[in-house]
């Protein structure tokens, strides 16, 4: 048997809908995953020190505000500034289809949009992980 995986969910900004990001943890701790969630209107400071004192093997992100194209790089620069660009980094929420492709160069591995299926996440996660070594 493997480590557990170690989930941060995040949820930056001044978006306060957190159903998404709350549906989505539980999932990967029905999955056997350990889940920390930051709460709501977390700088993208306060969640990059969450995951390096959690030592989180994971950062998914749920974003609804719009505030993706400045937000997600942020946290993702951040995380390489603190040793910690190893980080599987996911967003989810609502981020437009042109708009992908600059958050997947910033360095994030996926964008799940509206609709994505749980299992879809908790599988990409898991695989994306232990394929890490």
């Amino acid at each position: 048997m493997g480590k557990i995986i170690r989930v941060l969910v995040a949820k930056p900004g001044l978006d306060s809908h957190d159903r998404g990001a709350k549906v989505v943890a539980r999932a990967y701790r029905d999955a056997g995953m350990e889940v920390i969630y930051t709460g709501l209107h977390q700088t993208p400071e306060q969640v990059a020190e969450a995951v390096v004192q959690e030592d989180a093997d994971v950062l998914a992100i749920s974003i609804l505000s719009g505030a993706h194209e400045v937000l997600v790089p942020r946290m993702v620069e951040l995380l390489r500034r603190r040793g910690r660009g190893d980080v599987l980094v996911l967003v989810g929420g609502v981020v437009p289809d042109d708009d992908v492709p600059a958050l997947l160069q910033a360095g994030v591995a996926r964008v799940f949009g509206p609709g994505s299926r749980l299992d879809e996440i908790v599988e990409f996660t898991r695989r994306a992980v232990e394929g890490s070594g």
